[in-house]
């Protein structure tokens, strides 16, 4: 559909310079008749936490945050939208909440996702909507069971009865290797409980063998029936996407359902042109041209959570610091609106109108079947000189005067011409290390909503649980495993923090025990306290000097890097050093009475190398060390029900 071209237009070439000897020369002949796979768009993955402090944004930077991620023609414009089905189990940078916690529970207004997807839709009617489970309650005693199954369809019925969400396709399991027969039973389940979600499959990355579904499918005619989109993560080795020829056969669409920059992790605050822009740029054309894929899913749409959690900067755009307003629109945004702007889901890719440049670079064509507009994505990076590409359009193309955008290290998202084809044909030089597109289509736009400065977290900081809905999460706090909920507090305190998780889920990732994390990484000097009661038997955990909390860096640690204070229900205290991969290190411990009737207060105080520790106003410890030096704090639990109150840092 034509769609309002929001600036003016000049139908004079802007910009293009005439060739030289050293231009390298192309023809590309746009053809409406070579009509190929149907594009099925660009999205990302709002999973493992990464969208946690995203709603605690304050508003208007909360919208305009949203709007550069799925608002039509501002940023990103993204076209699906895959949220993780939660379990209260780590996923990557925390535990995500899960909407039934026994067989009978049902709570559909847990977490974040409902509200992300709600914000999606409200800004693109048009959204796809995909979900994908990490772990799974413990409840359903194994993950591949007929009671995982009927979880996952429960999931999708309460967005659609609750919220009047449908979600067009759900995954298997992220990165674990799959088990055709509950695929095909997550298959009977959607049937039986009439959810008309389609199953795609089966999101593994090559460590898992992700091309193995192919001949699981050919060997069995219902799995294949089960199965409507092919689906894999990071499809690259060594940097090369590798697609079997066996893919190219099938009757499903193959997709990249989870892909990203391979900088990324290792960029923070830094994601722009050169980094992430410049990678995206050539990752979507090159998904399509080498393997395949007609949709790719970004993890993830926002970096918003903390940095010392796993994969940093994981995100399209940069917000994990919602105290200040503060975010960062990326040049992954502006890569990503090359293509998001100028075709949608439902186009047509036009086989003899995708291929390479003689130097380096590639372009994709588009066509909307019902328009005959078209758009050609087209990116240089890599060339070191300008690239004269001579057009002609056949096919019943539109001929209309051609739009030109372009990104590069000097401009952002820029419309810079207006051509006019004559007797169906065009020319233009495109300037080395850029990303462009042409289109016959208007209505583009960059967003212009401009963020505060950013600020460090305040301190001294003091939680105040009283102004939280209850059920509700905390600001700031970040749960890592478990779920820590506003509750009514025992004894007439007013509300408290509660972690509420008391049979432990099947895990995903890392299998750290329950505990939610704030701060700065920077403190060094501190006094974090809090008043805590028991609810039965088992822990509870103050932790300082938190430094790293990468649950990758050591699947099987309990604790994150940094100094523990703990202490169980039997009056057993102990204070830990502790760090992945090495030993925890108990610093000083003992036993004393302990009254779990009534509520205690816990102190964890750091000064230069001397770390203390308190209860009831009673120093039990004080000893030297300077493993840690600085860092964020956490409170936290076994699998056990315990609350706190009163929380702060000064």
């Amino acid at each position: 559909m034509k769609r309002t071209f929001r600036i003016g237009l000049s139908l004079v070439l802007l910009g293009c310079g005439l060739a030289n000897a050293q231009d390298q020369d192309a023809s590309v002949v746009l053809d409406g008749r070579a009509k190929g796979q149907v594009f099925y768009g660009i999205g990302a993955v709002s999973a493992g936490a990464s969208s946690r402090l995203l709603v605690d944004y304050p508003e208007p930077q909360r919208s305009q945050i949203l709007n550069y991620l799925f608002k039509p023609d501002y940023g990103a414009a993204l076209q699906h939208l895959k949220v993780e089905i939660g379990a209260d189990a780590n996923s990557t940078d925390g535990s995500e909440p899960s909407y039934a916690r026994s067989p009978t529970d049902r709570n559909f207004h847990r977490g974040y996702e409902w509200w992300l997807m709600q914000e999606a839709r409200k800004r693109n009617p048009h959204i796809v909507l995909d979900s994908l489970a990490w772990g799974a309650p413990g409840w359903v005693r194994t993950f591949y069971s007929p009671k995982t199954a009927e979880y996952m369809a429960g999931f999708l019925q309460g967005a659609h009865t609750t919220y009047g969400l449908d979600i067009a396709y759900t995954g298997v399991r992220n990165e674990t290797p799959f088990d055709g027969g509950y695929v095909k039973a997550l298959r009977k389940a959607l049937d039986r409980e009439q959810v008309a979600t389609e199953i795609v499959c089966c999101d593994e990355t090559t460590s898992e063998g992700q091309w193995k579904i192919l001949s699981a499918m050919k060997e069995d005619p219902a799995l294949d029936a089960s199965v409507a989109v092919v689906t894999m993560h990071y499809p690259r080795i060594h940097g090369e996407v590798t697609t079997p020829p066996a893919a190219r056969l099938i009757r499903q669409p193959i997709w990249s359902s989870e892909d990203q920059p391979a900088s990324s992790a290792s960029q923070i605050h830094s994601r722009d042109w050169e980094t992430g822009g410049r990678e995206l740029a050539q990752l979507y054309n090159d998904n399509y041209l080498k393997g395949g894929f007609t949709a790719t899913e970004i993890w993830s749409p926002v970096t918003s959570y903390y940095d010392i959690l796993a994969a940093p900067n994981s995100g399209l755009m940069y917000a994990n610091t919602p105290w200040s307003g503060s975010y960062r629109v990326q040049g992954a945004i502006w890569a990503t609106a090359h293509t998001t702007q100028f075709a949608q889901p439902g186009w047509l890719y036009l086989r003899s109108s995708c291929g390479y440049l003689p130097e380096k670079g590639d372009y994709v064509t588009l066509m909307s079947p019902k328009t005959k507009d078209w758009s050609v994505i087209l990116q240089t990076i890599g060339a070191k000189n300008p690239q004269t590409v001579h057009f002609q359009i056949q096919g019943g193309l539109m001929a209309d005067p051609v739009h030109i955008w372009e990104t590069n290290s000097v401009r952002t998202f820029e419309h810079i011409a207006d051509v006019a084809p004559r007797d169906g044909s065009f020319a233009y030089t495109f300037d080395p290390d850029s990303l462009y597109s042409l289109t016959t289509t208007t209505g583009q736009h960059r967003g212009d909503a401009a963020p505060p400065p950013a600020a460090n977290f305040p301190f001294p900081w003091r939680a105040d649980f009283n102004r939280v809905p209850l059920r509700g999460t905390a600001p700031y706090l970040s749960d890592q495993d478990g779920a820590f909920e506003v509750l009514p507090c025992l004894q007439g305190r007013g509300d408290c923090l509660e972690q509420v998780i008391t049979e432990k889920p099947i895990p995903w990732g890392g299998r750290p025990d329950p505990w939610t994390l704030a701060g700065d990484e920077e403190w060094t000097d501190y006094r974090l306290s809090s008043k805590v009661r028991f609810l039965g038997q088992g822990e509870i955990r103050l932790l300082g000097r938190i430094d790293s909390a990468n649950v990758f860096a050591d699947k099987k640690a309990k604790y994150p890097s940094g100094y523990v204070f703990k202490l169980d229900a039997t009056g057993h205290w102990a204070l830990l050093r502790t760090a992945y991969k090495a030993s925890v290190v108990s610093l000083a411990q003992g036993v004393l009475a302990m009254d779990t009737r009534r509520w205690h207060a816990l102190v964890l105080a750091f000064q230069g190398n001397q770390i203390s520790a308190s209860l009831d106003g009673r120093r039990l410890a004080s000893v030297t060390d300077s493993a840690h030096t600085h860092g964020m704090v956490g409170i936290g639990t076994g699998w056990n029900r315990a609350q706190f109150d009163n929380l702060s840092v000064r």
